[in-house]
């Protein structure tokens, strides 16, 4: 069955060429100008990924965000900006973004990431469906977390951080490692990315936050007892 695809953008121009290929490549396409206009689509259709400008009026891209994973929704977003400042790529990824790609670029490229993390929410790669740790229980079939019998909700990429180091306790896996295997090769992200995410996911680990450990110049581990 073919994806829909949402694609916000105030420049009519840049919206009708995303829209373009998007139909060349087989996805169903919803267009919205504003953010106003995106999330009332978002809230009657059934949408698959988001591509969402920053820069928007009424109400800009970093809103909708917050907005959808408010509300608990977990649609995965590509955001599509001009900005160039790695503050602006952190800020969009601690908002549960799970993917930033800068203006100008090319279509083959923003298609190739589309699929990568297509590829990579309808197949998970983990050996389990459920892992149930201390008193945190993850699953992996619908992308939920509890934590002390309290649901919990984790963004995609700071979900699939943590289930991929509780599948593979006391193990250390570097930044790189985790950057490559999360985001994939052809993503571009800044080095500070694991580093945001895995601060999210302490505060949200609560008491159990300490088995989640740093290892200083190399990268991090959860572990099991």
């Amino acid at each position: 069955m073919s994806k829909n695809i949402l694609v916000v953008d105030d420049e009519e121009d840049i919206r009708k060429l995303i829209s373009l290929n998007l139909i060349k490549n087989n996805y169903n396409v919803f267009e919205a100008e504003n953010g106003v206009e995106a999330l009332k689509i978002v809230a009657n259709k059934d949408i698959d990924m988001i591509l969402l400008d920053v820069m928007m009026p009424e109400k800009d891209g970093y809103d909708v965000c917050k907005d959808l994973r408010k509300n608990n929704n977990n649609v995965p977003i590509i955001f599509l900006t001009a900005k160039d400042s790695e503050f602006d790529e952190v800020l969009g990824l601690e908002l549960g973004a799970d993917d930033y790609v800068k203006k100008p670029f090319s279509m083959k490229s923003l298609m190739s990431r589309i699929k990568t993390i297509f590829r990579r929410t309808d197949e998970p790669s983990y050996e389990k469906d459920k892992i149930n740790v201390y008193n945190i229980e993850i699953n992996k079939t619908d992308y939920t977390v509890k934590i002390d019998g309290m649901n919990v909700f984790f963004p995609r990429k700071e979900f699939e951080i943590l289930a991929f180091l509780c599948s593979h306790p006391n193990k250390v896996f570097p930044r790189e490692f985790l950057l490559s295997r999360i985001w994939q090769d052809d993503t571009y992200v800044v080095d500070r990315t694991i580093d945001v995410h895995i601060g999210r996911i302490r505060k949200k680990l609560g008491n159990h936050s300490d088995y989640l450990k740093t290892v200083v110049g190399v990268g991090y581990k959860f572990i099991l007892e």
